[in-house]
């Protein structure tokens, strides 16, 4: 009778051990997926951002450092992104993606301030549409960057609570990176009004 009992208890940690892992793999897995969106999008930033370059250049012509700047940027930023999309449990592939991504945007922000100056590329009407598309991306990029965050935060908040972390321990389930906004502080500084 003595033995039955340990092997009901025998049982119960086996089906719990098994369901500990497929749960952390299961959670692993969503946040790959999510971090999967990002990528779409981020390929399709990276696809409209040499129009915009192009586009700029013909009205552009003494700002070619900003525009050499801006394609260089994109480059890192493509090159950071496929490290992040090999493996985006990586920290240091997400950190290296956060960090382009920031240059990028910065060297993006340095575009449109500059094409400020020039209205007959602000009126330009592929120009115009450009800037939509990117406007619309960034948007989307912002949305599944929450999507991916939520996903890393429910896995690490799994993996780390006990007893799942002795099962994520136990079969290196290393925590992941959240993927932090690009923009910088001042960017998130509230405008001031004045009149």
């Amino acid at each position: 009778m003595g033995w039955i009992v340990v092997l009901v208890i025998i049982a119960v940690v086996v089906f719990w051990a098994v369901g500990a892992y497929n749960r952390l793999v299961s959670l692993r897995n969503k946040f790959r997926n999510a971090f999967a969106q990002i990528d779409v999008q981020l390929k399709r930033r990276y696809d409209l951002i040499p129009n915009l370059v192009e586009t700029a250049k013909a009205y552009m012509k003494h700002e070619r450092e900003t525009l050499e700047n801006v394609i260089k940027a994109r480059n890192t930023a493509v090159s950071a992104n496929a490290a992040a999309s090999a493996d985006p449990g990586s920290a240091s592939a997400i950190q290296g993606l956060v960090a382009a991504e920031g240059a990028l945007s910065g060297a993006l922000s340095r575009l449109f301030a500059l094409a400020e100056a020039y209205p007959d590329l602000k009126a330009n009407q592929n120009m115009m549409q450009l800037t939509e598309e990117l406007t619309g991306t960034e948007n989307k990029i912002s949305f599944a960057r929450q999507s991916f965050n939520d996903a890393v935060m429910s896995y690490n908040t799994s993996a780390q609570q006990f007893p799942t972390n002795v099962i994520a321990s136990a079969f290196s389930f290393a925590p992941a990176e959240l993927l932090k906004s690009t923009e910088s502080d001042e960017e998130r500084r509230p405008v001031k009004v004045q009149f």
